[in-house]
């Protein structure tokens, strides 16, 4: 059971980045590109609609939202569009390529959140 849980998790950080480079694919149907969008901000994102300092209950939404959403976008991509991608962000992932702007929405985010606390204190 271990090791299911252990190659499930694998999986769950290899699919991100397929997702990822899925939301570019015009094969991709619309509703996908909406879920695989919310899951790879929500996984790429620090703020969690549960903070996770709460004991046990504030690492639920990422064990259970963060696989729902990515189980949801991989069954809405057709097949091969998806082993498509797999494959090339397996590929990049060895080659050490990063791609620095997808972490632009969360600095995006933080910085309106630095903005609109700094504005209150004003």
């Amino acid at each position: 059971m271990t090791m299911d849980l252990k190659q499930r998790a694998k999986q769950l950080t290899a699919d991100i980045p397929a997702l990822a480079l899925a939301l570019k694919d015009r094969r991709t149907p619309l509703l996908a590109k909406v879920l695989a969008g919310l899951a790879v901000a929500y996984a790429l994102s620090p703020i969690d609609l549960i903070p996770d300092f709460l004991p046990v209950i504030g690492y639920l939404d990422d064990v259970l939202l963060l696989p729902v959403l990515v189980a949801w976008s991989v069954k809405m991509i057709p097949p091969q569009v998806f082993a498509e991608h797999r494959a090339n962000a397996a590929q990049m992932w060895q080659k050490g390529q990063k791609h620095w702007y997808y972490a632009l929405p969360v600095v995006a985010i933080w910085a309106l959140v630095l903005l609109v606390v700094l504005l209150a204190l004003l």
